[in-house]
């Protein structure tokens, strides 16, 4: 199984994909987070940010995850992936795709701010720090329209997206696991 977690920079993807990860294994649960930033430092660093190379940082990520997924690894990709048609691509060429839309107000993200990027996406556009690309102020996002598990974090403990999302994860396992000594 493969869950593409998306979503704006801060909005928590990272954070409920380890503890997801932590909860997971607790119950012998085999997960493995695929984090759009860690591979960008090794896999992806060829890549920048236009539209065309965040289309290909996900289609790396959405191979690595169906390598392991196959392995009957629960694969989660934590990576902003603001592009309908990408998650679509994915959902399409591999099985057990899911969406997970972590969602969280601008406003509130530019309140956390966690790595300083809204600060310097706001910058006037003079400025020469100023981020021209960060996804949801001057960069789009295309939200899912019908994913398969919406989170809003800015209504919602860690804990609660956690279990929302292991819940999720182990009412899809025994689906899948239904489907095929029914098949």
């Amino acid at each position: 199984m493969i869950i593409q977690l998306c979503g704006l920079s801060g909005a928590g993807k990272t954070t409920i994909a380890t503890s997801v990860k932590r909860k997971a294994m607790a119950y012998g649960t085999p997960v493995e987070i695929i984090d759009g930033d860690k591979y960008r430092e090794f896999l992806c660093k060829d890549l920048g940010f236009s539209k065309a190379d965040r289309c290909e940082n996900i289609r790396r990520l959405g191979f690595v995850a169906s390598r392991l997924s196959g392995h009957g690894i629960v694969c989660i990709i934590s990576a902003i992936n603001p592009y309908s048609a990408m998650r679509d691509e994915l959902t399409n060429a591999y099985e057990h795709v899911k969406t997970v839309f972590v969602d969280c107000p601008v406003a509130e993200l530019v309140q956390r701010d966690t790595k300083g990027l809204y600060k310097r996406a706001l910058l006037p556009d003079s400025h020469p720090d100023k981020l021209r690309n960060l996804t949801g102020v001057n960069d789009p996002f295309e939200a899912p329209q019908a994913p398969d598990l919406h989170l809003k974090t800015n209504e919602k403990t860690v804990a609660a997206c956690t279990s929302e999302l292991f819940q999720f994860i182990q009412e899809s396992i025994q689906t899948q696991a239904t489907r095929l000594q029914t098949a």
